[in-house]
This record gives C-alpha cells, structure tokens and sequence, in this order.
C-alpha cells in the first residue's frame, strides 16, 4: 500500500478544506488563513494523492493548484464534481488567464483565484461558498 504524506490541523468544526498544491509554502500558508476560520485543514501535493484521500475522508472545499507533478489540476475538476458533487472547488493558479478560467468554467469549477492571493480574498471566497452553503 502506498503511503501518502498528510498533514491535518484538527479544530472545533466539522468543516475540512483539502489544499492541493506542489508548493508546501502555500499549503502552509493558505493552511493558517483557513484556521484563523476555525476550518480543520489536510494538504497533498499530488492529484493521485487527492483521489485517494478524497476516498477515505470528507471534505466541504478543495483548494486546487493548477500545475502539479502528476497533472493538471484544471483536468482534475471534472473527477472531483462527478464523485463528490458537494464539494466546492476552488482553482488557485499563478497562470491566470482568460482561457483557464474558461476551461476551469467548462469543467465546473465554484471559484478561480489567481497567485499571489490575500487574506481577505480567501476569507471571501470560504465566507461565500463554503460558509454560506453550510448553513443551509
């Protein structure tokens, strides 16, 4: 069995945010954000690792680098909403072009946030797609 490398921040709060990203310093850094909103937090660095992980755990958002070792995470979208239709996707990229966000659309993607990102635009975005919809 392969071994996947996961580090979780556990906090009071049943909503977890998956961060997939190949830069651990924006794993780490979009992992503190999201903490300071008392959201529990796991980051993988690979599209293989997300589908198995997404397997074994439930997830409110997923935050989701576009180049990364194994793939295109752009290309990962349309898995993510066929298996797990709940989940709000959200593409992070420092390739923000029109013709991505066109194909992140396509694909279904909830949110497109291009690098280098805020604090406050993370807080809108989880405040908008994932808080909101909770209280539902």
């Amino acid at each position: 069995m392969e071994k996947i490398l996961i580090k979780t921040a556990v906090l009071p709060t049943d909503l977890k945010i998956l961060i997939v990203d190949d830069e651990i310093d924006i794993c780490y850094l979009l992992s503190g954000i999201l903490r300071q909103k008392n959201f529990r937090t796991t980051y993988v660095n690979t599209l293989s690792d997300t589908e198995l992980l997404l397997k074994k755990e439930e997830f409110s958002a997923v935050f989701l680098d576009n180049h990364l070792p194994d793939g295109l995470g752009i290309d990962f979208i349309s898995y993510i909403k066929k298996y797990y239709p709940h989940i709000k996707v959200i593409m992070i990229t420092a390739n923000d072009t029109s013709a991505d966000r066109r194909k992140a659309s396509n694909e279904g993607v909830d949110h497109f946030m291009g690098k280098p990102f805020t604090r406050d635009m993370v807080y809108e975005v989880v405040d908008t797609l994932v808080l909101n919809e909770s209280k539902v």
